[in-house]
């Protein structure tokens, strides 16, 4: 939650910003974002390389989990299709803004650099929301839906930031499937969130 409050901070910093002109308009042309999304990039990996025993952990996951990441993914885009109708975006881009799992700062560049700053502003605010609504209502979730309900709502947050309410509440037995699910939709996001970018046309 704290995460995502200081994500937003900087956000709405950018946007009275961008409003009231405080920077030459000659600094938007420098690709930026660009070299945000090498160094995101780079962290993503280095921090996955860099804790090899969460990949040896997936030995103990039960196998009727195994495909967990992909119901996930599946069941977010047949959500976002149903949204899609009812939007003035063409439903690839609809796929595109949903593939992000929550993973917001990485989803939210890919698209502006593919689609414009409106379609990531749009990216960044849906993902925000999918973590901030894992996070409230991951009690709620369970006793409805499952223990497995909030991993599959947390997306590719399951392994950082909603990790600690998913282990409160589905239990500590669940926190390598978590993990697992959490690294799985993570490494999923960049490829998915360009394949749809790349079916519509650019912005």
């Amino acid at each position: 939650m704290k995460g995502s409050i200081i994500i937003l901070s900087f956000f709405a910093m950018g946007l009275l910003l961008g409003i009231y002109r405080i920077f030459p308009e000659q600094w938007l042309q420098y690709e930026f974002s660009f070299y945000v999304l090498c160094a995101l990039m780079f962290s993503v990996g280095f921090s996955i390389g860099h804790q090899p025993e969460t990949v040896l952990q997936f030995k103990n996951i039960p196998r009727r989990v195994i495909l967990l990441p992909l119901t996930t993914i599946v069941g977010t885009w047949l959500g976002a299709l149903t949204i899609g109708l009812f939007t003035r975006h063409s439903l690839a881009d609809t796929l595109a803004i949903s593939s992000g799992m929550g993973y917001y700062s990485l989803s939210s560049i890919l698209i502006t650099q593919y689609k414009g700053i409106e379609l990531g502003t749009i990216a960044l605010l849906a993902n925000i929301f999918r973590e901030v609504l894992a996070l409230l209502l991951a009690p709620l979730l369970v006793r409805y839906f499952g223990k497995l309900a909030p991993i599959a709502a947390g997306g590719a947050t399951t392994m950082d930031t909603t990790f600690p309410v998913i282990v409160r509440y589905s239990g500590k037995e669940y926190s390598v499937v978590s993990i697992y699910h959490g690294f799985v939709t993570d490494l999923a996001v960049p490829f998915l969130v360009t394949l749809w970018c790349s079916i519509s046309p650019s912005a």
